[in-house]
């Protein structure tokens, strides 16, 4: 933790120099930069070698950035850089390859639960176009809260609150996995895997996915209710949950409902991914569409929670 804070303390050091210095030309950031110490040749990937990758590594490369005006397509920080240009340099500066485009990147790696699991160096993803379906924003997570990133056009790289990221990945070297729990649950620690893996057996659906689905449908609150009246963990719409005798917003009901509507979407559509959308958006519209159907909200929901089921395997 002290490693950490001190790098933060480092970002807002360096931030500060650039608060009040014109950013609008490579010039500016040249000169900017180099009156910080942090001068592209000194940044930039021409060191003798790679660093070794680790969280204080990845969050320290990306702290040399700040200031870097966006660019789109920016790959030179000595022009400028976009969002998924920045990620990918960081990494590449420590030895690890990346894909060039933050829909791509957000299939790197090892997926991460959610933020509460985001460890430094981590990537988080976000869909903030209405333009276009998918992916199209990353940072880089360094702990508190906060991400560096490069956010758009007349802006700079910057330390920022995270928010709520989409899809979180984790690209450093894979560290061994806790041992297994005596029970063998790959569950440990996440509230109702009892229930989850109960229910799973009994309708032949992965405890993961369902714990999954309960993350990301109510934050594993069982007495949550969304302004369009859905309930409980698993979040029923009440027409639903009669329709299964569910109780939503008991615990032991709601899991065993859920596995049992996924277990049933799953038969009918033939696929985990098309199952999910159904459980998003309704089985009609999926059948309507003959897949995914084109809603951001639908499909930003089925990458987040087949993300989480394989963090929770």
């Amino acid at each position: 933790m002290d490693g950490v804070m001190a790098v933060q303390a480092r970002i807002s050091e360096i931030q500060s120099r650039f608060l009040h210095r014109p950013q609008t030309t490579s010039g500016s950031w040249a000169g900017a930069a180099a009156a910080a110490g942090l001068d592209a040749a000194s940044s930039a990937s021409s060191v003798s070698g790679p660093a070794t990758a680790s969280e204080g590594a990845v969050v320290a490369e990306a702290q040399k950035y700040l200031g870097v005006p966006y660019l789109w397509g920016g790959t030179d920080p000595a022009k400028g850089l976009d969002c998924s240009g920045f990620t990918q340099l960081i990494y590449k500066n420590l030895g690890i390859d990346l894909p060039r485009t933050s829909s791509q990147q957000a299939t790197s790696g090892q997926a991460v639960a959610s933020l509460a699991d985001a460890r430094p160096g981590d990537l988080v993803f976000f869909d903030y176009s209405s333009s276009r379906a998918g992916i199209d924003h990353v940072g880089v997570y360094v702990g508190n809260g906060k991400m560096i990133a490069a956010p758009q056009a007349g802006e700079v790289v910057k330390v920022q609150d995270v928010g709520s990221p989409t899809v979180i990945r984790r690209v450093l070297p894979h560290q061994a996995a806790p041992p297994a729990t005596a029970s063998g649950s790959s569950l440990a620690g996440v509230p109702y895997a009892d229930l989850f893996t109960r229910a799973g057996a009994r309708h032949g659906v992965d405890a993961a996915l369902l714990a999954a689905v309960a993350s990301q449908e109510s934050s594993f609150n069982a007495s949550a209710v969304s302004p369009a009246g859905a309930q409980g963990l698993m979040q029923f719409m009440p027409a639903t949950a009669k329709g299964l005798g569910v109780n939503a917003l008991d615990p032991t009901s709601a899991i065993d409902g859920a596995a049992r509507y996924l277990s049933n979407l799953t038969k009918q559509f033939g696929s985990t991914e098309l199952a999910l959308a159904a459980y998003n958006a309704g089985p009609g519209t999926v059948s309507r569409h003959g897949g995914i159907p084109p809603y951001p909200e639908t499909q930003n929901y089925v990458r987040a929670v087949m993300s989480k089921a394989e963090a929770y395997r």
